[in-house]
């Protein structure tokens, strides 16, 4: 996968890159939810290796959160500064109760 050329991508990927470039600043979403959006649910874990594959594509990764709010071990410090300054509450590298209005608010 060419992160730059889509037109190599698959059908999943494309359709998962449509649902991730639509959202805006202050939107969650679960690896679930971009997938059942994008037409394939159940492929959470694609979803997850679409965003580490294709970080040349500039999707928005720190706006997709596990399904219990967990923030990315690796990038949790990147991952919070990013979301915070959307106006997200992050708390104990999860996000808070009031930070999660989801996509459709």
């Amino acid at each position: 996968m060419d992160p730059l050329d889509r037109s190599t991508w698959t059908d999943f990927e494309r359709a998962a890159a449509r649902v991730l470039d639509a959202l805006e600043p202050g939107d969650l979403v679960t690896y679930g939810e971009v997938a059942a959006e994008s037409g394939y649910p159940g492929a959470a874990r694609a979803v997850g290796s679409l965003l580490r594959r294709g970080s040349g594509a500039g999707f928005p990764w720190w706006r997709v959160i596990s399904s219990s709010g967990k923030l990315l071990v690796d990038h949790e410090a990147e991952q919070t500064r990013r979301l915070r300054a959307e106006g997200v509450d992050v708390r104990n590298g999860r996000v808070g109760p009031t930070g999660r209005p989801g996509r459709y608010p």
